[in-house]
């Protein structure tokens, strides 16, 4: 009798270790195929190397989290990234996973900085939104997403070519909080036309409050591209052109 209970306890503990080592590998492979999926979606759409530092999901409480993002240069800059995001924060409804479209109820996006470096009448934001004036193929099931933040301040850097008699080379100044709601509802959005959208907003708003900092040559060149992208319905307005 006794070796039959030590028999039952120990299948007992050998399958509890099984499900918990399931359990934790499934959670360990589900972040790393969030971190795969962001990675090249976002490289896909953007054309330049896109890197996730880690990325953690969680079933029980429906949400994803991402950490330490960077959008790289294009080729031809001096410095190694364009975009840096300390964390990404994903709450939505697990059970819609298995449906036509993901429903997020918010995401919130925090700790982003960005590294414009002016070239002449070039720069690399507007090399990275420019190939977002053309229709992309779909990326992934469709999103809808109730609410996205962007916040707190967005703190942007524009480094400037070196002027004879000057000591500035550059300019850092703040952009208030983003805000968008109800994303994908009123049009298919997916993993493409969510990167588009977030970058663009933070691109017109570089473009509104960047003053004297940028030649009239550059922002003309980023308010074309937003202008395009609006035509094509891949921007912060919905498709609709903002008044």
């Amino acid at each position: 009798m006794r070796r039959l209970l030590k028999l039952i306890v120990t299948v007992f503990t050998i399958v509890g270790v099984l499900v918990v080592a399931g359990v934790i590998g499934v959670v360990v492979f589900a972040g790393r195929g969030v971190k795969t999926a962001v990675e090249s979606a976002g490289a896909k759409t953007l054309r330049v190397p896109v890197e996730v530092g880690e990325a953690d999901v969680s079933f029980l409480g429906s949400s994803v989290g991402l950490r330490n993002l960077t959008v790289k240069n294009p080729q031809g800059y001096d410095g190694p990234v364009l975009l840096t995001l300390q964390a990404v924060s994903v709450k939505g409804d697990a059970g819609s996973v298995l449906g036509d479209s993901i429903l997020i109820s918010d995401m919130a996006l925090t700790g982003m900085e960005v590294f414009v470096e002016q070239k002449g009448f070039q720069n690399n934001l507007y090399e990275v939104i420019k190939p977002l004036r053309d229709a992309q193929d779909p990326i992934g099931k469709g999103l809808v997403i109730d609410k996205l933040t962007i916040s707190p301040d967005i703190v942007v850097h524009i480094s400037l070519p070196l002027i004879p008699g000057q000591q500035s080379q550059g300019v850092t100044f703040k952009i208030p909080p983003i805000t968008m709601t109800d994303l994908g509802r009123n049009e298919r959005m997916d993993t493409a036309m969510l990167i588009s959208k977030i970058l663009l907003a933070v691109a017109e708003r570089v473009a509104q409050q960047s003053g004297d900092a940028l030649p009239k040559e550059t922002l003309g060149g980023i308010t074309g591209v937003l202008d395009k992208a609006i035509d094509l319905g891949r921007t912060i307005f919905g498709g609709k052109k903002k008044e």
